[in-house]
């Protein structure tokens, strides 16, 4: 008599959909066929503000969370909460993020290696008209924390800074975890993120998980966002972000530390560094024409490092870390990774880029007189750095609260940038300002934008008010 096989009974999977209107019908049908075809034991619920003829196995559920129609990807937490022991695994995401099977099976390998309070998660990847590879998710403040690198296993991971992937995957004792930590069953609520990326971050901004990529495997935590909604708007490219891989993978064993914290603690992380600045004419053209060559302080990813290269000035730079860094170093731009502290420079150059970074510093004055290290008699400094005066700032920080004064760095994570700030930081760090220039918000950035192009034909002295931001030249003082 042959020997019976003993099978184990199948992964039991609860999804949770949410879907609004009517726009991405064509990708729900494609993800609850994918789901469909899966070799699991899966039930399929779909969070709509509407009546939607989705099949007699699917389950929809019709109502808002509250009166604010994104409030409806916190409809499913109800959901999870009831059926918390009835699942093995419990699937989130929007209704145009299409989640493989390969995706399942590789999160459930990893997961085993992986300490309690850490998460597998994924990054959204996006497809251009030529099927180039788009990362949305990489963006604005956004970025790898290369102090965060850890080995489980077989795995290499990292946190990415920006949780949102408009889905999560939880264990059963995972999502008991949560719930016990009093961060998942909320009311809609926002914060970090808006409304309704919130709903998809809560597991790891308010339950004590720590999301982490597994770098090494990357293809299989990628899902796609079958929209492609942010292709050449934002995003960066599988070239790209691959050279950053790249540089996690060897670092590993011995992750170092960012140049300084980059991120407020301000309402949305207000005034964090841009890791992803472009090149702006505004800027460019204070560097004086015959400077020959240039040093960054707080490089990103380097647009505007690249872009002078290419014009043939020699560049240097201090990067915000080596990883955001990569794709610079890999086109010619000298990099120093030394703290700004430490660094024994033995090179003068002839002008020097403070972008954006200035009221970051934990102490600017200080910041300041070590550039001097990097000048000669004749360079330049030029210093870019938020106008925290403008009207749209102080209408900012006032309708999400009382006027908070910016004066604590402890708490908030910055210094108060103003034109003052900027003279008095100058000043005590042995700097002339030879110039102060006022960078108005684009015309096509919403009121601040209509302000600007009526600003833009009054005098200098009117500008104050308007400009996002505030860009200083200025010469080391003669002693």
């Amino acid at each position: 008599m042959a020997a019976s096989i003993e099978t184990k009974p199948p992964i039991r999977i609860l999804v949770g959909i949410a879907s609004y209107g009517t726009n991405n019908a064509p990708y729900l049908e494609e993800i609850i066929r994918q789901y469909k075809s899966m070799p699991f034991k899966i039930d399929i619920v779909v969070f709509s503000n509407i009546e939607k003829n989705l099949g007699a196995d699917i389950e929809c559920t019709i109502g808002l969370p509250n009166k604010n129609p994104w409030s409806l990807p916190f409809a499913h937490k109800k959901l999870f909460v009831e059926r918390a022991n009835s699942y093995d695994l419990f699937v989130y995401s929007e209704d145009d993020i299409l989640i493989a099977e390969k995706t399942i099976r590789a999160w459930l390998n990893v997961t085993a290696e992986l300490l309690p309070n850490e998460v597998a998660g994924f990054l959204r990847i996006e497809f251009g008209s030529n099927g180039e590879v788009n990362y949305p998710d990489a963006h604005a403040h956004f970025h790898w924390d290369p102090s965060s690198v850890r080995r489980r296993g077989a795995y290499t991971l990292a946190h990415f800074t920006n949780e949102h992937a408009a889905c999560y995957v939880l264990t059963q004792a995972q999502l008991a975890a949560a719930l016990r930590s009093g961060g998942f069953d909320v009311a809609p609520h926002e914060g970090k993120y808006d409304l309704l990326c919130t709903a998809a971050t809560d597991p790891y901004t308010q339950c004590g998980f720590t999301k982490l990529i597994p770098v090494s495997h990357l293809g299989a935590f990628t899902v796609h966002h079958m929209s492609n909604r942010y292709v050449g708007k934002i995003g960066v490219t599988a070239e790209e972000f691959g050279r950053q891989i790249d540089v996690l993978l060897r670092i590993a064993d011995c992750p170092p530390k960012a140049l300084i914290p980059t991120e407020t603690r301000l309402w949305r992380n207000a005034y964090s560094k841009d890791y992803y600045e472009p090149v702006t004419e505004q800027f460019t053209s204070l560097i004086p024409p015959a400077a020959r060559s240039v040093f960054s302080i707080g490089c990103g990813s380097g647009a505007l490092e690249r872009w002078l290269a290419k014009k043939g000035l020699r560049v240097a730079a201090i990067p915000l870390d080596p990883v955001i860094a990569s794709g610079a170093a890999a086109d010619g731009v000298e990099m120093f990774y030394e703290d700004l502290e430490g660094l024994k420079n033995k090179k003068h150059f002839d002008c020097v880029l403070c972008s954006n970074i200035l009221h970051l510093a934990p102490k600017p004055e200080k910041w300041l007189s070590l550039m001097h290290t990097f000048m000669h008699g004749n360079s330049t400094l030029i210093i870019q750095t938020p106008n925290m005066m403008s009207l749209k700032a102080i209408r900012s920080r006032w309708k999400d609260g009382p006027l908070i004064p910016l004066v604590d760095y402890t708490t908030m994570g910055t210094h108060f940038s103003s034109a003052r700030s900027i003279r008095k930081w100058c000043s005590k760090a042995g700097f002339r300002i030879e110039k102060i220039s006022k960078i108005l918000p684009h015309p096509t950035d919403g009121r601040a934008g209509l302000a600007s192009a009526i600003a833009g034909h009054l005098p200098t002295l009117f500008l104050s008010p308007f400009a996002s931001s505030i860009v200083v030249t200025a010469t080391r003082k003669v002693k």
